[in-house]
């Protein structure tokens, strides 16, 4: 396991050559407000990686700076580069970059409520011009068979099912890469097993590389095979899930468990885990 240090290269934990490398990246909103201070992460092709951290650590922030979608916030990545299978996209345009393979399942579904199942699906498919949408559409149903069942509006379908056809639209896209933004989101223990189970096997089946932003941590790193743990805009620790999992200041801040050093939690100080990784 890696404890971050301010170096331009993020640590090589994992075998696998990296499909992205995110490289000591800056972002600022709005000209003024620095969130990302100098972050690092890999993600090897293939793999499914999980960026951990409370609330307002940045992780949403890091997938919109990968997507494009800062501009749409007024964002922008100030320093550093990102590099997706060879090539540098920070600064292209998100349509240009769904091109090239990287879709992005946003927090809350992003769902279009009044057009049905089917059309959202479609919808997925717009950078496409090949004659296998239909066939994709299939594939769909065949990892999320409640869809097919469901023809009225997105709207009224469920939450579950809604994470459900918003992970259906990312693979519409037929992307080498999907960054999800809290799945588990609003979901019930049971949907959240669910649909933990189809991102493992539709990594498995169609080897799309998963990175997977998530609070649910115990979740996250049940079909992950490395971690990323972020404080404050930066990476503070890194590991494979295996390590993460055992190691005491992750059970205590992020798996629900006070570790072996720990009895309670009165008087907690965020900055108390912090200065014990750094």
């Amino acid at each position: 396991m890696t404890e971050a240090t301010e170096i331009d290269r993020p640590p090589a934990a994992q075998a696998r050559a990296p499909l992205l490398s995110v490289r000591n990246i800056e972002v600022v909103y709005d000209d003024v407000i620095l969130v990302l201070r100098g972050l690092s992460l890999e993600v090897p092709q293939g793999a499914i990686v999980a960026l951990l951290g409370a609330n307002g650590a940045g992780k949403s922030t890091t997938l919109k700076a990968i997507s494009g979608l800062l501009k749409t916030e007024d964002g922008e990545v100030t320093r550093g580069e990102i590099i997706f299978d060879g090539e540098r996209i920070n600064g292209i345009d998100p349509d240009k970059i769904v091109r090239r393979g990287i879709f992005q399942v946003m927090e809350g579904r992003r769902i279009i409520a009044d057009m049905t199942s089917l059309e959202n699906l479609r919808l997925g498919a717009f950078t496409r011009k090949d004659n296998e949408v239909a066939d994709d559409i299939e594939m769909v149903y065949d990892y999320f068979p409640r869809l097919k069942e469901r023809t009225g509006l997105a709207g009224y379908l469920s939450g579950g099912e809604q994470q459900m056809l918003a992970i259906g639209r990312a693979l519409m896209a037929r992307p080498k890469m999907i960054l999800m933004d809290e799945p588990s989101m609003g979901l019930s223990p049971l949907l959240v097993k669910e649909v933990f189970g189809i991102i493992g096997k539709i990594n498995r089946d169609l080897g799309v590389t998963i990175l997977l932003v998530e609070q649910n941590a115990r979740a996250a790193l049940s079909v992950a095979s490395h971690g990323y743990i972020m404080e404050q805009g930066k990476v503070v620790l890194d590991g494979s899930a295996a390590e993460l999992r055992d190691n005491e200041d992750v059970k205590e801040f992020y798996l629900g468990g006070a570790g072996d050093q720990r009895k309670s939690f009165k008087n907690l100080k965020s900055f108390k885990r912090r200065k014990r990784w750094l």
